[in-house]
């Protein structure tokens, strides 16, 4: 279980505070306005932040000294992070070796996990090839196949089409919650979180209240919720 014990991080004058648990193996949507912090949580779970104060903790293990490559996360960007220079086959096949000197065995993991996200035979592609949906594919691919038992996702079909991006966010709860994979996104819009979410953390006002069931927490919202969807922003 991941789990925000009393922590506190700061960005110049700005100070977020979350204390909290994930439910193992759900999917949990963090909502709410704009610079509200939502981001800036997924920044310290990553690691690319150190808290202030409190723990982060997976398993009962202190991730603080932890480094970010080494916690069991991803993190799946908005840009996807794909590197245009590489082949998509390449692009993918970084989540095993940073060097691409992949074995046999490592090259035939990338075939296979490509064909899973329904990229068989766009291995030799180079990103600029590829729609924008292909592209999230492909970065979704390199999630899948570095195996981290938790994923971050930082708005990363925002720039989809609504057709598009319900496909992508049905892709990933299909491909990596149903292989146990704890899932937190980030959205601005309350649809994904009612759509694939099995609870939602309201982040507003400096605080990541702890997670609400989503059919509970829409169905009886609090003001902080009201005031936030009332925002035009729902």
């Amino acid at each position: 279980m991941l789990i925000c014990d009393g922590v506190e991080l700061r960005q110049g004058d700005f100070v977020l505070r979350a204390d909290l648990q994930f439910s193992a193996g759900g999917v949990t949507a963090l909502i709410g306005p704009s610079g509200a912090g939502k981001s800036t949580l997924l920044s310290g779970l990553a690691g690319f932040l150190v808290p202030h104060a409190g723990r982060i903790l997976w398993d009962g293990q202190d991730l603080r000294s932890v480094a970010p490559g080494r916690r069991p996360m991803s993190v799946l960007f908005q840009d996807n992070n794909l590197f245009p220079h590489l082949t998509i086959g390449q692009n993918v096949g970084l989540a095993l070796r940073p060097d691409l000197r992949l074995t046999p065995d490592q090259g035939r993991s990338v075939a296979c996990v490509l064909d899973r996200v329904g990229l068989d035979g766009f291995a030799d592609r180079i990103p600029a090839a590829l729609s924008g949906g292909q592209q999230s594919r492909a970065a979704l691919a390199r999630v899948l196949l570095g195996d981290r038992p938790i994923v971050l996702l930082d708005e990363p079909f925002a720039a989809l089409g609504p057709g598009l991006k319900e496909e992508m966010l049905d892709l990933v709860r299909d491909l990596l919650v149903g292989d146990g994979v704890t899932l937190i996104m980030v959205t601005h819009d309350p649809a994904d979180a009612k759509r694939i979410a099995d609870d939602v953390v309201l982040v507003a006002g400096g605080v990541a209240e702890p997670p609400v069931q989503t059919d509970v927490l829409f169905a009886n919202p609090t003001a902080a919720l009201v005031h936030y969807l009332g925002a035009g922003m729902g």
